[in-house]
């Protein structure tokens, strides 16, 4: 059997569920988190889904499938590193899908923070989960990077769910 890795690709700006049904019709293995968020407009208030990262999607594939991806419509192209498609490490796609089935608040942000106390998850739905903690909006919160894409997951947990690493 082919060896199979995941990679994100950038699709189109506000295309992400578009180009999620073509890959899954295509018969592609694809990841995009979506986000519960509560959106106000000037008549009503209504409960939407909302892609976690926007314009990304996350396919796992073969290097046979590779151009099937790039070929859909909606995709720009993929994310690189060193010139190659940036492979993700699969522990990083479980945290994400982790941290989804959690009624936690989860805030995606593209800034860079500071090196902060490396800490992981000890209890609850996310224990093993690796990550640091930073002050944003005098919250503590738990930063969860991932590799290759220039987006962070802020994760609001209580202090005592957490331990330094080494």
């Amino acid at each position: 059997m082919e060896h199979s890795f995941w990679l994100a690709a950038y699709t189109k700006p506000r295309n992400e569920k578009k180009v999620y049904a073509r890959l899954v019709e295509a018969g592609i293995e694809t990841f995009l988190p979506l986000q519960k968020r509560l959106k106000q407009w000037s008549d009503r208030k209504k409960m939407v889904e909302e892609p976690l990262f926007n314009s990304y999607i996350f396919v796992r594939i073969t290097q046979r499938q590779y151009y099937d991806v790039l070929n859909t419509a909606g995709v720009v192209r993929y994310v690189t590193f060193g010139g190659k498609a940036a492979v993700i490490p699969e522990r990083q796609i479980e945290q994400v899908k982790q941290l989804l089935v959690q009624d936690i608040e989860i805030e995606t942000v593209a800034e860079e923070f500071e090196a902060g106390t490396k800490v992981e998850v000890k209890f609850g739905g996310l224990k093993g989960i690796v990550g640091e903690i930073v002050e944003h909006s005098g919250k503590r919160k738990i930063l969860l990077k991932i590799d290759h894409i220039s987006h962070s997951l802020l994760v609001t947990l209580p202090v005592e769910y957490v331990t330094k690493t080494v």
